[in-house]
């Protein structure tokens, strides 16, 4: 099992209110899934995919990723698995404005100290495979919103991560660019990733083929097709 979610409930304390994000959460997960996550707002979706993708720790039960409880690491211990395992993709991009495409994509083996020629290496590789040869010099201001998306995901799936993660992929995208972005994403499903959407889009969710519905913390449907 790739990932393993046991009893996990995430508590936040606004003033005297206790709010339960996540209420006792079970949740299974094997390598190559391709999952959605869908729910109105305040279901608890986007709080899931911040303990998956260990970005918050849930207030109790146990994650374990690839058979290692997570949430007993250190907080460095715990960057280091996000950084190698785990691959995301936000609805606002979250590239850096002062790089151009390429640079944008090489910053994760920057950090995981590749050398400089197996850097452009892979580099070269992955803007290939995205269709963004032509724009590696161009920086986020110069492309449109699909180019940026497909640069994030580019970096996010430059180390080849376990699991990819998807927070409205194509949330501020037309629906033509949009779809272009599902195909990316699909293809990398294609490849072995495995892959969670977090979405309202019916559409988008409908694609995957396991569906997990959420409403008020908790998991109310859980199919797949």
């Amino acid at each position: 099992m790739m990932i393993s979610l046991s009893n996990i409930s995430r508590i936040f304390i606004m003033g005297d209110q206790e709010v339960r994000a996540l209420n006792h959460i079970n949740l299974n997960i094997t390598a190559g899934e391709y999952l959605s996550v869908m729910g109105p707002s305040g279901s608890g979706k986007s709080t899931l995919l911040n303990i998956i993708g260990i970005l918050d720790r849930p207030t109790s039960g146990t994650y374990l990723l690839e058979k290692r409880d997570v949430t007993a690491l250190s907080e460095v211990e715990q960057a280091k698995v996000r950084r190698e395992r785990i691959g995301f993709i936000f609805q606002s991009f979250h590239l850096v404005p002062r790089l151009t495409a390429a640079e944008n994509i090489e910053l994760p083996l920057i950090l995981e100290g590749l050398s400089l020629q197996e850097r452009k290496a892979r580099v070269a590789a992955v803007l290939e495979e995205t269709d963004l040869t032509d724009r590696a010099s161009h920086r986020p201001a110069e492309l449109s919103g699909g180019q940026r998306q497909r640069v994030a995901i580019a970096r996010a799936t430059i180390l080849k991560p376990a699991v990819l993660l998807a927070d409205e992929p194509t949330g501020n995208l037309d629906h033509k660019t949009g779809a272009e972005v599902v195909a990316l994403l699909e293809k990398l499903h294609h490849g072995g990733t495995t892959v969670i959407v977090v979405t309202h889009d019916r559409e988008l969710g409908g694609r995957a083929h396991r569906k997990v519905q959420m409403r008020d913390g908790e998991i109310i449907e859980d199919k797949s097709t």
